[in-house]
């Protein structure tokens, strides 16, 4: 009995023994591998923008001392202000608090007084705008009255004269741009820029120089959605101006989205001008297609040749989703009316210096 009890003493000795080399070398080999290896930042690793936020407030509050009693966060000045970085905001936005963000603006107009929850009594769903001079003003009225309060109406002044459209009551509700001797696709570029029209459904970029007579802004937003047109155009009643077959209008159907050219015209059906084509004139982009138009139109694009074949490349399969709506049309009265915009120069006329730029 008295051998048998040492044995187990003994064995409870070594197993202390070994437990605590174990120990100590697995602390010292813990120490040689974390000295060996580099620094973490948790702000490269790619957590979502959430997590990222929680734990860097988190580990600043860690390190951050607790203030002095009686001292706000404002008498410690920035020292005492939680640090953020959040990669997944916006550029340029990335030091701060996710839900405090607002990336997208609108064309709203603001009172300045009240509460700014009682600002509007309707809030417009789609955005026209026109380029436009006071010689076209009666024009502009007739096309204005063929949008419901659906619509915003935006107008460009390359003319410079604003206040003389006050005698038009739209007007008073409509937004005013006034920069002159420019074209539509200037304004286009920097005031209509994606973030600032995202709010609306579809934006119109129309020419002043359309008759209306048998257009309705509302049916055709209809039927620009039951056919699936991210980018659109009302039909041309064939006149002296038409240009393409694609754009004329067809009396026998709602819509079309391919036409047939003269031969030689189309190496390819489904591409332009037989198909995934309208015209600058009067067309309606979805929200969607407008963001990436946007960034195709060139800072010193003017006059727009060019970009009519260029449109295809936003939307995909893109025969299908441009395409002309022929029950609600238009005429294009061809008024060269920013010819008068020029100046004269070498001997030219001011309407001749524009007439060779576009031609």
């Amino acid at each position: 009995m008295v051998t048998v009890h040492r044995s187990g003493v003994g064995k409870k000795s070594n197993d202390s023994a070994r437990l605590i080399f174990t120990t100590t070398l697995g602390a010292v080999f813990g120490f040689f591998i974390g000295v060996s290896l580099p620094a973490v930042s948790l702000t490269k690793i790619r957590f979502p923008s959430s997590i990222i936020t929680s734990l860097d407030v988190a580990f600043t509050e860690l390190r951050r001392p607790n203030p002095p009693p009686n001292r706000s966060l404002e008498d410690e000045g920035s020292e005492g202000v939680p640090k953020i970085y959040v990669p997944t905001n916006p550029r340029g936005a990335e030091t701060l608090p996710p839900g405090i963000i607002v990336p997208q603006s609108d064309l709203y107009l603001r009172r300045l007084w009240g509460e700014p929850s009682a600002d509007l009594k309707t809030t417009p769903k789609y955005l026209v705008s026109f380029t436009v001079g006071i010689n076209q003003k009666k024009n502009i009225d007739a096309a204005v009255k063929k949008f419901s309060e659906n619509f915003a109406i935006l107008l460009f002044h390359y003319d410079g004269r604003t206040s003389e459209w006050d005698e038009f009551e739209w007007s008073k509700r409509a937004i005013h741009v006034s920069v002159k001797r420019q074209a539509k696709w200037w304004y286009a570029k920097r005031f209509l820029h994606p973030d600032i029209v995202a709010a609306y459904e579809y934006i119109f970029i129309w020419d002043e120089d359309l008759g209306v007579e048998h257009f309705d802004g509302e049916k055709y937003i209809q039927l620009v959605k039951k056919y699936g047109l991210e980018i659109s155009q009302p039909g041309l009643e064939p006149n002296n101006g038409l240009t393409w077959e694609m754009t004329k209008r067809r009396g026998d159907r709602e819509a079309h989205k391919d036409t047939e050219e003269k031969p030689g015209w189309c190496s390819d059906p489904h591409l332009p001008p037989c198909a995934a084509f309208v015209e600058i004139m009067a067309p309606v982009f979805s929200r969607e297609a407008w963001r990436c138009a946007w960034h195709l139109i060139q800072n010193d694009l003017v006059h727009g040749w060019g970009l009519d074949f260029a449109l295809r490349r936003c939307v995909e399969p893109a025969h299908e989703k441009i395409g002309v709506v022929d029950s609600q049309w238009i005429v294009h009265q061809v008024i060269p009316s920013l010819g008068s915009q020029g100046d004269p120069e070498d001997g030219k006329a001011p309407w001749e210096g524009v007439r060779d730029m576009v031609y």
